[in-house]
């Protein structure tokens, strides 16, 4: 990680030489007296509130001075005779020091020299504009708090091996300032969201991860034993049927912001383990959820990125600007096709899904290749925000039929930037339809991996005996709409500490 190349035998004697010329340090301040590794900086002050402070005492007349007490690390010092200046960051921002001899004294100032790049330090001063109009602090007293030993990365170029900004998130955030962004970005996306959603009236709950059966999806998931109670347990995959089991009790409004776990591969738009919300709102349906989602994602994008209009490094420039389209799965595929698309002959729509570049098994019947064509060719082109609505029954167990037409059910899936972001439903609160349809998806997923898993949840069968009002109910993956309004082209750029292959040892 030092500024030499790291694959030479010259960098890693200097990194090596580094660290034990940093531990002779810690000697150093021990020996003077000084705890390297420090104890609590109380009643300090953060870097941004108080750059904001002078801010507004510099329109006065007669600006008061501004006393400061802050913490955080030091990224950077450059010496000018005697004076040293240096930036000193925090969480909120960062600022530069001014460290003169005069001003700290004779006794501390060489003691500051000792300071590396990268230790923690707390410092007291007061705050000015220099010459050039930098904010500053007058430095008058430090402490260190705690000593580095490790280089940081090499200032002008940030950690960039990327396999090692994912398993040390820790320097990549120090390093990587567009990094530490996208991650407040992250929590003020999800901050925001929390806000609206209690705008509106919903409430907040939490369902169980550990579950002695999975349900509300098709997908494998991760399985575990509970010694205590003799049995085993899978991790959800999702927390749609208890979160159903809720509107029977007579919750209303009700949405969960949590993770499932999905015992999958893993790429640029997945990790097993993942961030979801769901919502469900009784006497609702899917256009409900429809305006719901649109009205959180717009919010989001305004208080957070402050545009509705987000670049992407594909060149993809996604507009959110309102309405977003809606169109039905059948005219979506035929507009992307051709206009007797369902009218072709299962032969003629496997040459057609071909020449389009769809894999088709020897062995699928009409509306597995229209869904394939649907998945891998027309999803992909839709960049900018679609509901694509009225999807075939087959494809969504706990939806409701369309009433004028009972081979589709009334749905949408949201796709934004050729991926789904988000499903809705009207949901199936008919038990006798509910168990046909468990048992019919059980049948498919004969001889795949999801069989293994496949079951009918007997207990939310018994729930929805109970009557469950009608709902719209909806999801949307938290870690992809991060990725969506942030521009950024990976799930683990989003993630703190994403899913990684082990590192090999000898």
């Amino acid at each position: 990680m030092s500024a030499e190349n790291p694959n030479s035998q010259q960098a890693v004697v200097s990194e090596n030489e580094i660290v034990q010329q940093r531990i002779e340090k810690i000697k150093f301040w021990e020996e003077s007296g000084v705890n390297p590794y420090g104890e609590r900086y109380s009643d300090r002050n953060e870097i941004g509130e108080s750059r904001k402070k002078f801010e507004e005492e510099e329109v006065k007349e007669e600006p008061a001075e501004v006393a400061v007490k802050l913490a955080g690390r030091m990224m950077s010092r450059r010496k000018m005779g005697r004076t040293m200046f240096a930036d000193l960051k925090d969480f909120s921002g960062r600022v530069q020091l001014f460290v003169n001899n005069k001003v700290l004294g004779a006794e501390l100032f060489p003691l500051f020299q000792k300071v590396d790049i990268g230790d923690i330090i707390g410092v007291e001063g007061t705050l000015f504009r220099t010459k050039t109009g930098e904010i500053s602090v007058r430095v008058k007293g430090f402490t260190l708090l705690s000593k580095i030993i490790q280089p940081l990365p090499e200032k002008h170029h940030g950690l960039t091996d990327v396999e090692q900004r994912y398993r040390q998130r820790y320097v990549d955030l120090i390093a990587n300032e567009d990094s530490m962004k996208v991650f407040k970005q992250r929590i003020a996306i999800m901050r925001e969201i929390r806000n609206y959603m209690e705008s509106l009236g919903y409430h907040e709950v939490e369902t169980p991860m550990l579950q002695l059966q999975a349900g509300g999806a098709s997908a494998r998931p991760f399985e575990t034993y509970y010694n205590a109670l003799s049995t085993d347990m899978v991790m959800r995959i999702a927390p749609e049927l208890n979160l159903k089991r809720l509107l029977v009790g007579g919750f209303e409004k009700v949405f969960e912001m949590n993770r499932n776990f999905r015992n999958e591969g893993f790429s640029k738009k997945h990790n097993p383990e993942f961030t979801v919300l769901e919502a469900y709102e009784a006497f609702g349906d899917c256009r409900t959820m429809m305006d719901l989602v649109e009205g959180m994602i717009t919010t989001a994008a305004d208080e957070v990125i402050g545009t509705r209009k987000i670049e992407h490094a594909n060149g993809n420039v996604i507009d959110l600007t309102t309405p977003w389209r809606r169109v039905n799965y059948v005219d979506l595929i035929a507009e992307h096709t051709c206009e007797n698309w369902f009218e072709l002959s299962l032969e003629d729509k496997v040459a057609k899904a071909k020449e389009l570049g769809v894999y088709c098994e020897t062995n699928w019947e009409d509306d597995e290749v229209s869904h394939a064509v649907y998945d891998k060719y027309i999803e992909p082109l839709l960049i900018q925000p679609t509901f694509v609505t009225r999807v075939p029954v087959e494809h969504v167990p706990l939806a409701k039929k369309c009433t004028d037409d009972s081979s589709k059910v009334d749905v949408y899936e949201l796709v934004i930037n050729g991926q789904e972001m988000a499903p809705g439903y009207s949901e199936l609160n008919d038990p006798f339809d509910q168990r046909q349809r468990f048992e019919d998806q059980i049948k498919m997923m004969e001889g795949t991996e999801e069989e293994k898993s496949a079951n009918i949840d007997e207990d939310f069968l018994t729930a929805l005996e109970y009557a469950m009002p009608p709902a719209g109910g909806m999801g949307i993956g938290i870690d992809r709409l991060v990725m969506l309004l942030t521009g950024a082209e990976t799930i683990r750029d989003v993630i703190l500490f994403p899913q990684l292959k082990p590192v090999a040892t000898n």
